[in-house]
């Protein structure tokens, strides 16, 4: 059964009530366990771990929202490419993390040794949290790449053609990206651009389309397939 404009904002305003009401569960939750730390840090963690704590109800809404609107051949697609997300964004988080002492360090050394740095929780919490949702955010490049190719918005050839600009462009971002003025940040991340790339070129060869080299496949008896799929016969 069809349904109309109405419908469909009737059910977003219930399923976006649900959702909301599960991160605010959650960050009540984590606001119980908080630690004594200054209040409006509180209230930014008990957010971010009510969004996390949460994470399987806004999916499960979000997922239902839109499938309605998707053919079988892409849900099909979109189950491995969340998962794939999901696994992208949880390893920038991890590198992040792992690299995060380097900057911090640069950081804390650069003053005079005559001055003592001091650092608020609330500055020292948000410097976190940027810098780990920049590595997540970043991870996401293979999964962004392969889907530019798959809609058709970026060809494979134009990728390998000019891989040198995109990955001058994916440098300079690097520098903009992370919160922190240490050189150590813009180097990691673009570090992690170049491997990522190149994992996504990797990753497009096999599921992306076929290459524009070649357009047309010739098969016995003078029948011409293009890659949309029509099919003619030569005269």
């Amino acid at each position: 059964m069809a349904m109309t404009l109405v419908d469909h904002l009737e059910e977003l305003r219930r399923r976006l009530f649900f959702c909301v009401g599960a991160v605010v569960l959650g960050a009540f939750v984590a606001f119980v366990f908080h630690a004594p730390i200054r209040f409006a840090v509180v209230l930014k963690l008990s957010l971010a771990a009510g969004v996390a704590l949460a994470t399987p109800v806004w999916t499960y809404h979000l997922w239902a929202f839109i499938s309605p609107a998707l053919t079988r051949g892409e849900k099909r697609r979109a189950l491995p490419f969340t998962l794939i997300g999901v696994v992208l964004f949880l390893a920038g988080l991890f590198v992040g993390f792992v690299t995060l002492r380097y900057p911090i360090e640069w950081l804390l050394g650069f003053g005079h040794p005559y001055f003592v740095e001091i650092i608020t929780v609330d500055n020292y919490f948000t410097f976190v949290a940027y810098f780990l949702l920049a590595f997540g955010l970043t991870f996401e490049l293979p999964l962004v790449l392969t889907g530019l190719v798959v809609m058709g918005a970026v060809s494979p050839d134009a990728l390998r053609t000019h891989r040198a600009s995109v990955l001058v462009g994916l440098w300079t971002a690097s520098c903009f990206i992370t919160p922190g003025a240490d050189p150590y940040s813009p180097l990691i991340l673009g570090v992690a651009f170049t491997v990522l790339f190149f994992v996504s070129m990797g990753l497009i060869r096999l599921v992306g389309p076929a290459s524009a080299a070649d357009p047309i496949q010739i098969a016995h008896g003078g029948v011409v397939t293009g890659n949309d799929g029509a099919v003619e016969r030569l005269a």
